[in-house]
C-alpha cells in the first residue's frame, strides 16, 4: 500500500534541481594588460591545470607582468633624464645663467636616479650577487636533471641486463618488449634533458655580464640517450658542468 509522507516546502526546494544557469560555467573573458609602450600583455590559460578561471589568469598575467617591470626600469629613469636635460639645454643655448641655474638641480635630481642603474656596467658587489644567485640557481636545476637521469639511467641498466639474458634464451617476444620498455626509458630521458635547453638560452642572454665580469662559462652540447653508457656520459659530462660552476662561484667576491 503507498502511503505519502507529507514533506515540507522548505525541504521540497532543497530535492528540485537547480537552473542550468545556476551550474553553467562562466564564459571564457579575455583578460589583458595593456603596456605603456603600446603592446599588450594576454593571460595564458594551462589547460593542464583544469578550467582557467579568473584566479589562474590573473597570477600568470603578474607572472608576465614582473620581470617587464624589472627590465624597463632602468629605461624609465633614462626617459626621466630627458626631460631635465632638454630644458636645461635650451637655458645653455644661448645661454641664460639664471634658467640654467633654475633648471640644473632637477637634472641633477634625475640623474642621480640612475646611480644603481649604473652599476650594472660595473664590476662590482651587485653585479656578482646577481651573477652568483644565478649560477646557484643553475646548479640546482642541473643537479635536479642529473637525480632524473640517474634514476632513469637505473632503470635502462636494469632493461638492459634483462634484454642479454632473453637473447641468451633466445626468447624473442620477451626481448621485443624488453626493447619497448627501453625505447620509453630512452624517451623519458630526452625528455628530461630539455630542461637543459632554458639554461644554455640564460647563459647567452647574461653573456654581457659574465664579460664584464670576467667569467667565461661554456655549457657542453647535451649528450645522447640511446643506451646507458651514452646516458652515462651525458650525466658525467652535466656533473662536470656543475663543478665547473663551483669553482666560478669560488673566485667570485
Amino acid at each position: 500500500m503507498r502511503r505519502e509522507i507529507p514533506v515540507s516546502v522548505n525541504l521540497q526546494q532543497l530535492f528540485e534541481l537547480p537552473d542550468c544557469e545556476a551550474l553553467a560555467l562562466p564564459k571564457p573573458q579575455p583578460l589583458k594588460v595593456r603596456l605603456p609602450n603600446g603592446g599588450t600583455f594576454t593571460a595564458i590559460a594551462d589547460l593542464s591545470k583544469g578550467i582557467p578561471n579568473d584566479c589562474s589568469l590573473s597570477a600568470n598575467l603578474l607572472l608576465q607582468i614582473s620581470p617587464f617591470l624589472a627590465s624597463i626600469e632602468c629605461l624609465l629613469k633614462v626617459l626621466g633624464v630627458i626631460k631635465p636635460l632638454a630644458t636645461l639645454i635650451q637655458a645653455l643655448v644661448p645661454p641664460n645663467p639664471i634658467k640654467a641655474a633654475e633648471a640644473l638641480p632637477d637634472f641633477l635630481k634625475a640623474v642621480d636616479g640612475l646611480k644603481d642603474c649604473l652599476l650594472m656596467i660595473v664590476p662590482g658587489g651587485r653585479i656578482f650577487a646577481f651573477l652568483k644567485d644565478l649560477l646557484l640557481l643553475i646548479i640546482k636545476l642541473i643537479k635536479c636533471l642529473v637525480g632524473q637521469l640517474k634514476t632513469i639511467l637505473a632503470i635502462m641498466q636494469g632493461i638492459e641486463l634483462k634484454i642479454a639474458d632473453a637473447e641468451a634464451l633466445g626468447n624473442t617476444e620477451l626481448v621485443r618488449a624488453l626493447g619497448c620498455a627501453k625505447k620509453n626509458a630512452q624517451r623519458s630521458a630526452e625528455h628530461s634533458q630539455q630542461a637543459m635547453e632554458p639554461v644554455i638560452n640564460v647563459i647567452g642572454l647574461v653573456g654581457p655580464f659574465l664579460e664584464i665580469a670576467g667569467i667565461e662559462l661554456k655549457i657542453p652540447a647535451i649528450g645522447s640517450a640511446e643506451d646507458s653508457a651514452a646516458l652515462s656520459e651525458t650525466i658525467q659530462s652535466l656533473e662536470d658542468v656543475v663543478t665547473n660552476i663551483e669553482t666560478i662561484l669560488e673566485t667570485l667576491p
